[in-house]
């Protein structure tokens, strides 16, 4: 096959090259989504280790997610021009060397530089996953391709907590980032070997390296400002980044109105759904972040349980997904978005308050299944709807810039939940520390993240109208419920 896609994707699935294609993808988004997954896990450990407050841990995971929401866009981008192969392998690398770096950080502030470092190599590998799948196979088993790429990575998603609490009380923590490294080693040869290039030939235009500046600066000085706030108050250390990160928000928005390619075109929110359906997913994921970054840590912290029982304790809501998350495609196919985006986020928010008994003490069958259980069911009627809703807003020439846009928001609402939430609830820098202070700021933490998906669900019965049927990009089968999307909500 050459370089351009003029010749046109000829790969099937059932033969030898198509399934290392598949292994390809596969293991690559599974490596940087296992890594979403087992570290939430290993927060307490790294404290300790590393003598942090809460501070850092909340670094921890934003520096990560910080980089990969500011240059997602770009990142695919990237691969349309110069190869999706070149720029997913570079991505590859990229991840394991800094995966590598974070497994031997001797401080906590080289671990949030290597953090940092591996938003960018997933910024390069997670587009290209699905884009490879969609540029290679033949038309007919591309659906068939997305839909093994997604069940397996649900597959990633759901073993990750458990392979994480058995990496942190085993060998340690250091090994949720070390484990990284045996995978790239498979799939950089294999994807080298049996990949074929493509790209798009008629990418042209300047990259908006700017915009990806300007938003990445917005997001990261407006969450510094929110994660100092705690310590330092109304000091000036708090007010001038957080007033800079305003008005960089501001210059970035200006910019992207003004160029001829921008990165964020603000023509494509000339659709309503489109801007309802993404004003959604930041109050959802807003929720599902704060509830994952804390709730591991409630259940270690409060709950005294290990970090094998906490990870292994959220697996429900993976397996509900697995389950059920199709038949919820098919279902809003059927009826609409609607009913969905509504139903699905107040369930989400009947579970979030259920977790609140999760305390000293906890029983699991009693305190903590039920409302993972509740949870599962709401995210399972509400994840796949939404992203189909995503796409169907669109033209279906513009369901991959669409479906960035809304990864993109997803990823900095979740950056700046974790940064607040401890901020509005009382969370002191050592409160990790306090199992009484934790316990109280997270059962206000769950409050807030309630009404988070309410105020989403209220978005959704007021704004979103007619069913979108028939106008799902015919590739992304998953999206319309033929398999199960990924799961974890940080690496949508």
């Amino acid at each position: 096959m050459s370089d351009s896609e003029d010749a046109g994707p000829a790969i099937r699935l059932g033969t030898p090259t198509g399934r290392y294609v598949l292994l390809t993808a596969v293991l690559g988004s599974g490596m940087a989504l296992l890594d979403s997954t087992v570290v939430n896990v290993a927060l307490p450990h790294i404290g300790t280790d590393l003598h942090a407050d809460l501070a850092v841990l909340q670094w921890t995971v934003n520096a990560y997610m910080l980089t990969l929401a500011g240059l997602i866009l770009l990142g695919g981008a990237l691969g349309d021009r110069f190869g999706r192969r070149r720029v997913f392998v570079v991505g590859i690398v990229w991840f394991a060397l800094a995966s590598l770096l974070c497994g031997i950080a001797p401080s906590a502030g080289v671990l949030i530089a290597a953090r940092a470092l591996q938003g960018i190599g997933g910024a390069l590998l997670t587009p290209g996953s699905l884009a490879l799948l969609q540029a290679v196979f033949h038309p007919d088993d591309r659906a068939g391709a997305v839909g093994a790429w997604s069940g397996l990575g649900g597959v990633a998603s759901a073993v990750g907590p458990f392979v994480g609490g058995w990496l942190v009380d085993g060998p340690g923590w250091r090994w949720v980032f070390l484990i990284n490294l045996p995978i790239a080693a498979v799939c950089v040869p294999v994807a080298l070997r049996y990949v074929p290039e493509t790209r798009d030939p008629t990418a042209r235009g300047r990259f908006d390296v700017l915009g990806a500046v300007l938003g990445a600066l917005a997001l990261g000085l407006t969450t510094y400002a929110l994660i100092a706030a705690p310590d330092h108050g109304a000091s000036p250390a708090v007010i001038v980044p957080g007033v800079a990160g305003v008005l960089l928000g501001v210059l970035f928005v200006r910019l992207e109105g003004r160029l001829a390619e921008p990165m964020l075109p603000p023509g494509i929110f000339a659709s309503r759904t489109f801007s309802a359906v993404n004003a959604v997913t930041v109050c959802v994921y807003a929720a599902f972040s704060g509830f994952f970054f804390l709730s591991v840590l409630q259940l270690q912290i409060v709950a005294g349980w290990s970090a094998l029982a906490a990870g292994t304790a959220l697996l429900p809501t993976t397996v509900l997904m697995l389950l059920l998350s199709s038949r919820a495609g098919r279902l809003g196919q059927a009826i609409g978005p609607r009913l969905p985006l509504t139903v699905g986020p107040l369930l989400c928010a009947a579970g979030m308050l259920l977790m609140t008994r999760a305390g000293q003490g906890a029983v699991y069958w009693r305190d903590v299944l039920p409302a993972l259980v509740v949870l599962g069911l709401g995210m399972s009627a509400l994840v796949a709807p939404l992203t189909a809703t995503v796409l169907a807003s669109v033209d279906v020439g513009r369901a991959g810039l669409a479906s960035g846009i809304n990864n993109a928001a997803a990823r900095a609402a979740g950056l700046v939940a974790v940064a607040a939430l401890p901020l509005v609830t009382g969370m002191g820098p050592e409160a990790y520390r306090d199992p009484t202070a934790f316990g109280s700021a997270f059962r206000w933490a769950m409050v807030w993240c309630a009404v988070a998906l309410v105020a989403g669900a209220l978005l959704a019965w007021t704004t979103i109208r007619a069913p979108q049927r028939g106008r799902c990009h015919p590739e992304c089968a998953y999206h319309c419920g033929v398999a199960s999307p990924p799961l974890d909500p940080g690496e949508r």
